[in-house]
C-alpha cells in the first residue's frame, strides 16, 4: 500500500499538460484493432485502465507496441502503434480476458466480442466484478447476442454470433452502453439505432465517423448519423475501418484536479495546455463558472477530432450552487473534486440526479462523504447526491482512497487547503487514470510526497 502525504503551502503557479484522455485512449485501441492497416496514436494514456484494454486486445491477437512508457508514474507522451486485424480478424483468446478494474473495457469489449465467430470470457478484479453489467448485457441480447452474466455482474461469458439491428431506447444516458451497441452494430445485419434520454460522451461516434470506409458507389449513404439524442449506425454500407493517425488531447477529467486546486489555494494561477473541451465533458466548467470560478479558454482548436483549449485558472471565491439534470452526465467523473470545491464555497451546494455515483469504482456518494468528514467537511449524503455546507475550515487527517483513483486525487486537493498534514492511503490507484499526478502537482508548487508501499 502506497501513501500520498499532502500539506497546505504556497500558491500554485506554472504550466502543465495532463495525460491523454482516458475514454479516447480506450476507443483508439479498440478501433485501431478493428481497422485495416497500421494505426498510429500519440498522447495515449498509459494508466492502469487503458493498459488493461491494451492487454485484452493483445490477447485477441492484435500486435500493439508502446514507445515512451517509462514507469507507472510517468506522464511522458506515449505513442502507440496498432497493427489492425480488420473487422473479422480478431482471434479467440486462450484464457479469460482480464479487464482488471476497467468498466469501460468490459462494457465496450462486450459489444465487440458479441459479434465475433468465437467464444470469450470477460473478467476482472473483485472491484470490477461488483459493478453492474446487465445494463449493457440486456440491450446486446436484444441484438441477438449470446451473453451470460453472473447475477448481473461479471464475469461475462460470450458466445459470439451474427447480430441483428434494431432500435434501442436507453433507460439512462450512458456513453458506455451506447458505445457497446454501436460497436456491436459493426457486426449486425441491419442498422442499429440508439435513443438516449440525455447527452452522453460522443467519442465513439466521432471516431467511427472519421474511420468508416465505404464503397464509392455507396458514399452518399452515411454509415453513422447523429440527430440530437438519436444515433444510427448502418453496417450495410461499411466495408472496413481506416487506420487511425491521431494525437489524443488531454483528459478534462484529470485536468479537473489541478484546476480545482488552483481555484481553492489563494493567489494561485496555472495554465493546463491542450485539454479536451468536448461539450459532453465540460459540465464541471459550467458549474464552476456558475460558482464564480475564473477559468479562461485560450488557443482553442482541434486535436484528434476533438475540440481542445488551454485552460487558464486563477484562484477565486466560490459560491454554492445546485446541480442536477443533464449537467450530471456531463461531469459524472468530476463529482469527488466538485464536492471538495463545495466545502470551500459560500452557502449550501446541492447535488441531485447523480445516483450513478453509487455504482462507480466505489459507491462514490458513501466514500466521498465518509472521507471528507474525516477532514471536517459538513456534508450529508442523499440517495442521489450530496448536500454540502461551506465554507468549512478543513483539517488534516488519515484518509483512504478505497482504491478509487478519483477519490484519491480529490482528497489530495482537499489536503492542500486543510490545516496540518493529510495522509491518503492506497494512493497507488491514482495511476489508473492519472500517472504522474504527484509530479505535476509538485511542479505547480504543491507540498506533496508519494511514498511507495
Amino acid at each position: 500500500m502506497s501513501q500520498l502525504i499532502v500539506q497546505s503551502g504556497a500558491p500554485l503557479h506554472g504550466q502543465a499538460r495532463v495525460p491523454g484522455d482516458k475514454s479516447i485512449s480506450h476507443r483508439a485501441l479498440m478501433l485501431g484493432a478493428l481497422a485495416d492497416g497500421v494505426s498510429h496514436v500519440a498522447g495515449f494514456l498509459p494508466g492502469g485502465d487503458c493498459l488493461a484494454t491494451l492487454g485484452c486486445m493483445r490477447a485477441l491477437g492484435v500486435q500493439i507496441s508502446l514507445n515512451g512508457l517509462s514507469g507507472e508514474n510517468s506522464v511522458e507522451s506515449v505513442d502507440v502503434t496498432i497493427h489492425g486485424r480488420g473487422l473479422r480478424g480478431l482471434r479467440a483468446p486462450s484464457a479469460p480476458l482480464d479487464c482488471v478494474r476497467s468498466g469501460t473495457a468490459m462494457r465496450l469489449l462486450a459489444g465487440i466480442l458479441a459479434g465475433q465467430d468465437f467464444d470469450s470470457v470477460l473478467s476482472g478484479n473483485p472491484q470490477l466484478l461488483a459493478r453492474p453489467m446487465r445494463r449493457v448485457v440486456e440491450p446486446l441480447r436484444a441484438m441477438g447476442a449470446d451473453i451470460s452474466d453472473t447475477d448481473g455482474h461479471g464475469p461475462l461469458v460470450i458466445h459470439g454470433k451474427r447480430l441483428r439491428g434494431g432500435e434501442h431506447t436507453l433507460a439512462v444516458a450512458s456513453a458506455q452502453v451506447k458505445s457497446a451497441l454501436l460497436l456491436a452494430g459493426l457486426f449486425a445485419d441491419e442498422p442499429v439505432i440508439v435513443r438516449q434520454p440525455g447527452p452522453s460522451r460522443d467519442h465513439t461516434e466521432r471516431m467511427l465517423e472519421s474511420r468508416i470506409k465505404n464503397q464509392e458507389s455507396r458514399m452518399s449513404e452515411a454509415a453513422i448519423v447523429t440527430d440530437g439524442l438519436r444515433v444510427t449506425l448502418n453496417p450495410t454500407v461499411i466495408d472496413c475501418l481506416k487506420p487511425l493517425d491521431i494525437t489524443i488531447p488531454g483528459d478534462i477529467s484529470s485536468a479537473a484536479f489541478p484546476l480545482a486546486a488552483a481555484l481553492l489555494v489563494p493567489d494561485s494561477e496555472i495554465t493546463l495546455t491542450g485539454v479536451n473541451t468536448n461539450w459532453t465533458r465540460t459540465g464541471l466548467l459550467d458549474v464552476l463558472a456558475a460558482m464564480g470560478a475564473e477559468i479562461a479558454l485560450m488557443n482553442e482548436g482541434e486535436q484528434g477530432g476533438e475540440p481542445v483549449a488551454d485552460l487558464v485558472v486563477r484562484s477565486a471565491s466560490l459560491v454554492a450552487t445546485e446541480i442536477g439534470g443533464d449537467t450530471v452526465v456531463r461531469m459524472i467523473d468530476e463529482f469527488p473534486i466538485l464536492v471538495v470545491a463545495a466545502t470551500q464555497a459560500r452557502g449550501t451546494t446541492v447535488v441531485r440526479d447523480a445516483r450513478e455515483l453509487r455504482v462507480k469504482e466505489t459507491d462514490r456518494i458513501a466514500t466521498v462523504v465518509a472521507e471528507l468528514r474525516k477532514l471536517g467537511a459538513q456534508i450529508e449524503p442523499q440517495e442521489d447526491g450530496f448536500i454540502v455546507k461551506g465554507p468549512t475550515r478543513l483539517h488534516g487527517a488519515l484518509v483512504d482512497s478505497h482504491d478509487d483513483h478519483r477519490l484519491g486525487m480529490a482528497l489530495a486537493v482537499a489536503g492542500l487547503v486543510a490545516d496540518g498534514e493529510t495522509v491518503i492511503e492506497h494512493a497507488e490507484r491514482i495511476a489508473d487514470s492519472f500517472p504522474g499526478f504527484v509530479g505535476i502537482m509538485q511542479g505547480l508548487g504543491s507540498n506533496s510526497t508519494f511514498l511507495e508501499g
